[in-house]
């Protein structure tokens, strides 16, 4: 595979949208989207919502999370099934996004809107709220930590400035360890630099 072909860019969202309202026959349908990147986020969000909206009937939501093995999830919190939270998904793959958690709370007003007004309601308020959305592209990162004698440090960061590559740490005593942060389509590149130099180790740190 060349350089070229290998995908490491994502789209998600900048930063949360909130409030997005939807009215269907007196139901009350509002949309929040936030930016995440771990599941311990969503319980967090859905549990301020849950205190925000305390007297609302439903939080249906969707997420998904990752670059390149996606992990999704669709509820549909008391709804029909798939009245809700599948539609909402559809919202997330429809717009290319990864790394989103998309809520939508219903206040039901009396009137039944069926499996169908359903799934239109909660796939249009989660349109409606990424509509609002600042929708931005991030690189997919690899991390290394190499290892070297203080000695080798002049080595280490003329190839770090030539590169152009991110420091995620440092610890810098007579053995020293960088943590660095390279685009995906660098990687392999970066790594048998590293890994060609006399007295430097360089190893990929796992996600």
């Amino acid at each position: 595979m060349q350089d070229s072909e290998i995908k490491d860019t994502y789209n998600t969202i900048e930063n949360a949208v909130e409030n997005i309202l939807f009215k269907e026959k007196n139901s009350k349908f509002i949309g929040y989207a936030y930016p995440i990147t771990s599941e311990n986020e969503v319980k967090t969000h859905l549990e301020n919502l849950k205190k925000e909206h305390f007297s609302a009937r439903h939080w249906c939501y969707a997420y998904q999370i990752g670059t390149e093995t996606l992990r999704f999830r669709a509820n549909d919190d008391g709804e029909p099934s798939n009245s809700a939270g599948m539609p909402i998904y559809g919202q997330i793959q429809s717009f290319e996004i990864t790394n989103v958690l998309i809520v939508v709370v219903r206040y039901f007003g009396g009137v039944k809107l069926g499996v169908g007004g359903l799934i239109s309601a909660y796939k249009t308020t989660a349109q409606l709220t990424l509509e609002e959305a600042d929708i931005v592209e991030k690189t997919i990162d690899k991390h290394f930590k190499i290892t070297f004698d203080y000695k080798n440090m002049n080595k280490v960061m003329r190839i770090i400035k030539e590169k152009n590559l991110d420091i995620v740490n440092q610890k810098m005593e007579l053995n020293c360890e960088i943590e660095i942060a390279t685009r995906k389509k660098n990687a392999q590149q970066t790594f048998d630099i590293f890994s060609t130099l006399f007295e430097i180790e360089i190893e990929e740190i796992e996600e």
